[in-house]
Parts: structure tokens; C-alpha cells; sequence
């Protein structure tokens, strides 16, 4: 009989969760395509390290995603990392343009909050997560959250309007 692998089960963990912790990553860079390929690859490269520790928590996923995060937030914080590697935006894979107004939109205005208050409306809103998880996965207190997330909502519709109906979908 074979004795299990430290890596069994991280391939299809990593296939199904990459596609995910892309898109996150784009939010929390603002559409910075490269650095959000850098930040998931970092993500699963610590992931892979950890994978038979990782394997056993309950919420592998969330736990991804908490890596994700401060990943990010350790990149911010380098202030020698503030390059960018394009000046617009890819064109879309999928070749679907119908959101396209929307998506760049919205993309530039989570690129002018700070990162701190980029990741906690990504965490709250984009992953859906409490309070209390995103407290946990940014390393702060729970009122910081919702304080950071006060600010960020008041500041995105500063920049976005109150009426986004424009862009909705008919």
C-alpha cells in the first residue's frame, strides 16, 4: 500500500481554485494582469509548501485566499514594487464587450483607493466574506474592517456616482 504524498490532492486543488484567486487578484491590483499572475503564483507556490497542513483546515479555499491577500498587502507595502507593467488594459479572453464600460470602470476606481481599502471591499464584497473573516485574513481588528469599509464605500461612490445605472445590464 502507498503512503500518501504530501502534494496528493494540491493539483486539483490548485485547477480548481486558480481561475478564482485570478480574478481576486486582478481586483486587488486594480486590472494589473502581471502582477496578479506574480500574486497567485506566490499563493500557490506557499501553498504547495504548506499543502499538508493546508490540506486539513476546514476551508481550504478561504484559506487561499487570506494567503492572496497578504500577498498583496506585502507587495504594497514595498514601495520599490509600485511599477506597472502596461499603461491600458487587455483586451477581454472571452471576447464578450457588452460589461466592458462597467469593468473598466470599476476597475480604475478600486485603483484609486488605497490598498488596504481595496482588499477589504475585494474580501467583503467580491468573496463575500463577514466582518470577522476579513479581520482575520487582513491581520486586523474587526471595527478597522468595518471603518475601512465605511471609507471605501463613500469614496467609490465618490468616484462612481450614486446612480451606476448606466452600466447595468438591460
Amino acid at each position: 500500500m502507498r503512503q500518501s504524498a504530501p502534494a496528493d490532492g494540491y493539483a486539483e486543488f490548485a485547477a480548481a481554485r486558480t481561475g478564482h484567486l485570478y480574478r481576486s487578484a486582478c481586483l486587488l491590483t486594480a486590472g494589473d494582469t502581471h502582477l496578479a499572475e506574480d500574486l497567485v503564483q506566490e499563493t500557490l507556490g506557499r501553498l504547495y509548501l504548506r499543502w499538508a497542513r493546508v490540506s486539513r483546515v476546514d476551508n481550504p479555499a478561504g484559506y487561499a485566499q487570506t494567503v492572496l491577500t497578504r500577498a498583496f498587502l506585502a507587495h504594497q507595502r514595498r514601495r520599490s514594487s509600485r511599477e506597472r507593467a502596461v499603461a491600458a488594459f487587455p483586451e477581454v479572453a472571452d471576447g464578450g464587450t457588452a460589461d466592458m464600460p462597467l469593468r473598466l470602470t470599476l476597475l480604475q476606481a478600486l485603483g484609486r483607493l488605497p490598498a488596504k481599502d481595496r482588499a477589504v471591499v475585494v474580501l467583503r464584497y467580491w468573496e463575500d466574506r463577514s466582518v470577522e473573516e476579513t479581520a482575520g485574513a487582513m491581520n486586523a481588528s474587526s471595527a478597522a474592517v468595518r471603518t475601512r469599509c465605511s471609507r471605501a464605500l463613500v469614496r467609490l461612490r465618490e468616484l462612481l456616482g450614486e446612480d451606476m445605472s448606466e452600466y447595468a445590464r438591460p
